[in-house]
């Protein structure tokens, strides 16, 4: 599984339509509002690096409202279970 992490400038005046329509994509599976320089981040997932082409600047950069992005692909997923397996020191929970 390949995972990017698109940040989304959008028309301010659309951010709710352009944050659907993203999130309706296959391929997205997450459309988080966010602060800062960006307006949206977008959670893609897909099974080949290929397909990013064809998720990210095939469909998700021509929704209308989309202004600009910017893609981040992700090395290593850690999630909260793994990282709690991470620091657990294998004692028994105290009841």
């Amino acid at each position: 599984m390949v995972t990017a992490i698109v940040f989304v400038k959008a028309d301010v005046a659309r951010i709710h339509e352009v944050a659907e329509a993203i999130a309706a994509l296959d391929g997205v599976s997450e459309v988080y509002s966010v602060t800062g320089d960006n307006d949206l981040m977008a959670m893609v997932r897909v099974r080949r690096h290929e397909e990013l082409n064809d998720v990210i600047p095939g469909r998700l950069n021509k929704v209308p409202g989309v202004v600009g992005s910017e893609t981040h692909i992700a090395f290593r997923t850690y999630s909260k279970h793994d990282i709690e397996a991470a620091f657990a020191l294998g004692l028994p929970d105290a009841d």
